[in-house]
């Protein structure tokens, strides 16, 4: 095809509102050349509406695939995260959870030197593992009290939540026995919304301040063995 030819023929699938990369695809020119064959030519609204889309179409698929890429890593790096830790000993179980509780658990302090085991969380996984851990530390199961705290804007939903939690948890219904209704606050940026909410639950040990004192010594424990002042 001679250049006059491709000239002819850039020029009307322009004018037909195709995109420099489909008239590439059909021209074996550089792209620099049709940009300069191009760059007076007129577009009418139709035409303008299908590049533009065509743009659109294109981000999207191009977002998409990194999407999936990124899936892909994160699917890999889970099997492979599996892999790494491999099956954790009764030890490891001990000080993974005496970190949890060192993070999210009650402390006794000055002020409040007999407090008991309070545990709360929203994360489903975090809460099994912290009573896996109080079962390994032979804490009897009927000393375990489970109270749910919803915002005040899903207070209707607070049985539905009360099922929800004590199946996830495999306790009966009735162990949840107290519910607190907080106050909403719109402009708190959660991702736990929707139906992704179920509220949260608080853990609480009974006659456990001895047990609260052992912890605060193992966090200690902790501090020491990684020699931090």
């Amino acid at each position: 095809m001679r250049k006059e030819a491709e000239y002819e023929v850039a020029i009307q699938m322009r004018k037909d509102g195709r995109t420099y990369n489909e008239i590439l695809d059909v021209l074996p020119v550089a792209k620099s050349t049709l940009s300069l064959w191009l760059r007076s030519v007129g577009l009418a609204e139709p035409q303008k509406q299908r590049i533009t889309q065509r743009r659109i179409d294109a981000q999207r698929k191009g977002a998409q695939s990194r999407r999936n890429s990124r899936l892909l890593e994160i699917e890999n790096l889970t099997v492979q995260g599996q892999k790494d830790v491999g099956r954790i000993t009764s030890r490891e179980l001990w000080l993974i959870a005496t970190a949890l509780y060192w993070a999210e658990g009650s402390k006794q302090n000055s002020t409040s030197v007999s407090a008991g085991i309070q545990f709360g969380n929203s994360d489903v996984r975090m809460l099994n593992v912290f009573i896996k851990w109080l079962s390994a530390l032979e804490v009897p199961a009927d000393d375990i009290n489970y109270e749910l705290y919803v915002h005040d804007n899903r207070k209707n939903q607070f049985e539905e939540f009360c099922r929800w939690w004590a199946a996830r948890l495999a306790i009966n219904r009735s162990r949840i026995d107290r519910v607190y209704f907080k106050r909403d606050k719109p402009k708190t940026k959660r991702t736990n919304v929707g139906d992704l909410y179920h509220g949260l639950i608080r853990i609480r040990v009974r006659s456990s301040t001895v047990l609260n004192r052992k912890i605060s010594g193992w966090v200690e424990g902790i501090v020491a063995s990684c020699r931090i002042v």
